[in-house]
């Protein structure tokens, strides 16, 4: 059990980026080569790895694959293996999974079983990576289990580095993760925490907005240096929505290294940072 005293923060948004029981699926490599490209690194660490690095720097981790095999039809990392890597490193790893809107009532049974039977605590979705809008009934069977645990939703918004660069961007649609239609989900299930993830460019305002009027909407940081945020939404961390605000790096790709760095010099409060980093966390994971 994480020892929320002892941690220093938590990182809500950190990926599973490779499988240790499957080999890596090439299928579609045009992906991984502008992947690799856009982010300008290749380097995929192992579940135990990434826990083994949260645990030399204090921090606790939430982890998930991305489940996007009806759009991209390349093979997903198992849910079971993250689930299983938080188990093993429950002291610092919390496990989020990601199902495939598209597998319906299948999707849903998988959802039940994770979470009953493996400790899974929340659900991430990538919209444009997917391939649905987020408010699509279609997703519902698989919404309608996880609401019955109240457990979180992390929905990607806005740009997606993940085909871009790729001929006709591997044809996949920004459109599906603006974030304002998470209003309506937000709408449907209030009880669940419902997480938009990252600065929402080109759509900031409506992710603020959405945030501000529905009041289960938390919004993580990840992907971005801070450096780089948009400046309202340093303002309304500051203020209005700083009880919703989440640390998130989206490691690998960006390290909590660079990402404190230049937290520590981008305008955030000083009162501000520790709800941030690690208090509105604990709340919305329900850690205390």
């Amino acid at each position: 059990m994480i020892d929320i005293n002892k941690v220093i923060a938590i990182d809500v948004h950190t990926h599973a980026e490779v499988s240790c029981c499957q080999p890596h699926d090439d299928y579609r490599s045009e992906f991984d080569e502008a992947f690799a490209k856009y982010f300008k690194s290749s380097k995929r660490p192992t579940i135990q790895e990434t826990a083994d690095y949260y645990r030399e720097h204090n921090m606790a981790l939430v982890m998930f694959t991305i489940d996007a095999e009806f759009e991209i039809g390349k093979k997903r990392i198992p849910n079971i293996e993250v689930a299983e890597g938080a188990l093993k490193n429950d002291d610092v790893m919390i496990a989020f999974a990601s199902i495939d809107p598209h597998k319906g009532r299948m999707g849903a049974r998988e959802a039940r079983d994770l979470i009953e039977n493996y400790g899974v605590k929340g659900f991430k979705f990538h919209p444009t990576v997917q391939g649905f809008y987020p408010q699509d009934k279609m997703a519902y069977h698989l919404y309608e289990v996880i609401a019955e645990y109240k457990l979180p939703m992390l929905f990607h918004s806005g740009h997606s580095g993940f085909g871009s660069g790729v001929r006709g961007g591997g044809g996949l649609r920004l459109e599906y993760s603006n974030p304002i239609h998470l209003d309506d989900v937000a709408i449907d299930f209030p009880d669940c925490p419902i997480i938009i993830a990252h600065p929402s460019w080109p759509w900031q305002d409506e992710a603020l907005s959405v945030a501000m009027h529905k009041p289960n909407v938390y919004i993580d940081l990840s992907g971005w240096s801070p450096k780089y945020f948009p400046k309202q939404l340093i303002q309304y961390a500051n203020t209005m929505l700083k009880d919703r605000m989440l640390f998130g790096t989206d490691f690998p790709l960006i390290t909590p290294e660079r990402w404190m760095k230049d937290f520590d010099e981008a305008g955030f409060k000083e009162e501000v940072k520790p709800l941030i980093l690690k208090e509105n966390a604990i709340k919305m994971l329900g850690l205390r």
